[in-house]
């Protein structure tokens, strides 16, 4: 009689989501959590953050990525910090600039830190890609932010 190998279970859990539909990744480097988190972003957020990823490689081939606090963060390979992270809100997505103040124009969210600067995305809000670009390419010229 041949012996049976027990099937793999192709049933792969999901990340938790938490408060405002932000998903529970582990903290780990590499472009691997940050596929996973994005894969993870529910609705129409999903679609935001593989657009936000994928302008953001474009714009600086090479980017450094990690998942740090249960957010996406971008870093210029070879240098030290951060200069951009999003995170999942009940009703946006919200990127943070880290050094956001010193872009011009200014993204138009502030912030309680004086450096900090914001850009709300809505469900139905349309991505200015080419402003998102220009200000991934300043923020990756400036200091980054060790988290």
């Amino acid at each position: 009689m041949a012996k049976r190998t027990p099937k793999k279970s192709t049933n792969v859990a999901k990340p938790a989501l938490l408060a405002g539909g932000n998903p529970q990744i582990a903290k780990a480097a590499g472009d691997a959590p940050v596929q996973a988190y994005i894969a993870a972003m529910p609705g129409w957020k999903h679609d935001v953050g593989r657009r936000l990823d994928a302008v953001i490689a474009r714009a600086l081939p090479g980017v450094r990525k990690a998942v740090k606090y249960n957010s996406p963060l971008y870093g210029v390979e070879g240098g030290e910090g951060w200069f951009l992270s999003f995170h999942c809100y009940t009703d946006y997505v919200k990127v943070a600039f880290f050094r956001g103040a010193s872009l011009r124009p200014v993204p138009p969210g502030e912030s309680k830190q004086e450096e900090v600067r914001y850009l709300d995305i809505r469900e139905d809000d349309r991505l200015d890609e080419a402003q998102f670009a220009d200000w991934v390419k300043q923020a990756g010229k400036l200091p980054g932010e060790r988290l």
